[in-house]
């Protein structure tokens, strides 16, 4: 049965609250993936399909849904239009549905006990799902937020989000929507998921997409068509042949990559939504030379993991295959693709001659509720990064953790800017 509640959400102290109804701590998994999949930007990491995956390495979904109404005469509600302000048309919503009053939020958090840890840490990999994206909805997530952790019986340190908002993008116009993230409570965290991408829009004509390559880019495509190299749908029975061409590339490039278990795990959970799609660039004998695997949320297209053998590059099939991947998604109605970060200068000029273009986001934010557990959570995080990556013969690793100096530093920071911009 589901458990709702009614919270009071500040926007400020000289503000009005905000009411944000949360309607529903356990929300049915069509109508949860629903709402993911009309949300923009709306991630598979958010989908029912990716706690499915995660499952076995112990993490626990928790998921609400909730609502907010800015009340009159707040600032957050002349930020999104319902107080009739000059500044109503800023807050419009993102997913182009219910400008002003009312506004939906909603998050998947998978948590997971460390061993040896009292605490528990709870992510929001590319969450939140947020209806707006203004002052008032964050204001009213974050209250319910909190409702939900405290209501869960778990003792969770740290709450982690990352969500897919473009830095000083139209959202975030002159740090606007991180500075609505600091006023919430939220303080910055170490990225886990790529902090950038290359996104290309899909919604001109086919014949523009193409003249959107780079010229050299055009000429490799055509190289791998003459050169018989043809892209084909395959089904779960090839997926051992993507592994062994995706281990072969992390080999080659100095990446790592998780057992073909999990990659089987990842394709049986979307594909039984529909949500997934294996491409292989193969040539006249059949045996494939370049790969990627697609998952799709609503109208996006996503390529999480892709990898070329060492005949796939010297055929250019990499080049063949990511056109034909542009175009086919085009074709199935998607109106985006991601091409899923950028890791390295090689990658980036490879992914740029596609076209599109390239997004940096704001980056991990915390919802500290233990700073002793989440101290101690990243320093062993860290720790555990040196040691994966050591084994590996990997130096680059993920970023120390945000120690109270550093945070201090940053908010001073912050409170500099927007005094400038008052």
């Amino acid at each position: 049965m589901s458990e709702r509640f009614t919270k009071e959400a500040s926007a400020g102290p000289a503000s009005p609250p905000s009411s944000a109804s949360v309607v529903d701590l356990v929300p049915e998994l069509s109508a949860w993936d629903a709402f993911v999949s009309r949300s923009n930007p709306g991630s598979y990491l958010q989908t029912s399909a990716w706690a499915e995956v995660k499952a076995p390495n112990g993490w626990t979904p928790l998921r609400f849904m909730g609502s907010t109404i800015a009340a009159p005469g707040s600032a957050a509600a002349e930020a999104s239009g319902t107080g009739g302000g000059a500044g109503a048309a800023a807050g419009a919503n993102v997913g182009g549905a219910n400008v002003g009053g009312e506004s939906a939020f909603g998050v998947q958090l998978l948590i997971r006990r460390p061993r040896m840890f009292p605490w528990a840490f709870a992510y929001a990999p590319r969450g939140p799902v947020l209806e707006r994206w203004d002052a008032a909805t964050l204001e009213g997530f974050t209250a319910g937020l909190r409702e939900a952790v405290r209501g869960s019986g778990t003792r969770v340190s740290h709450v982690r989000i990352e969500p897919e908002i473009e830095l000083n993008g139209p959202v975030d116009t002159d740090g606007e929507f991180r500075h609505a993230l600091r006023h919430s409570g939220w303080r910055t965290g170490t990225p886990i998921q790529p902090p950038r991408t290359r996104q290309v829009d899909l919604t001109p004509d086919e014949t523009v997409l193409w003249g959107e390559l780079r010229k050299k880019w055009r000429q490799y495509v055509n190289k791998a068509r003459k050169g018989e190299v043809r892209v084909v749908d395959a089904g779960v029975e090839r997926l051992p042949e993507f592994y062994s061409i995706y281990r072969e590339t992390a080999r080659r490039a100095g990446f790592v990559i998780r057992t073909y278990e999990s990659y089987l795990g990842v394709w049986q959970a979307f594909a039984r939504l529909g949500m997934a799609r294996l491409l292989i660039a193969e040539g006249s004998d059949g045996v494939g030379m370049a790969t990627l695997f697609l998952l799709r949320v609503g109208n996006r297209v996503v390529e999480p993991y892709g990898g070329m053998t060492e005949a796939g590059a010297e055929s250019r099939a990499n080049y063949l295959l990511k056109w034909e991947a542009m175009r086919t998604s085009k074709e199935q109605g998607a109106v985006s693709y991601d091409m899923w970060g950028i890791s390295h200068e090689g990658i980036e000029q490879f992914k740029t001659g596609f076209g599109g273009r390239e997004i940096k986001y704001v980056g991990a934010w915390d919802l500290v509720l233990d700073p002793a557990g989440r101290l101690a959570f990243d320093s062993a995080q860290v720790a555990q990064d040196r040691i994966g990556a050591w084994r590996h013969g990997i130096r680059k690793v993920r970023g120390r953790p945000h120690s109270p100096a550093e945070e201090k530093a940053e908010e001073k920071a912050e409170e500099k800017t927007e005094e400038k911009a008052e």
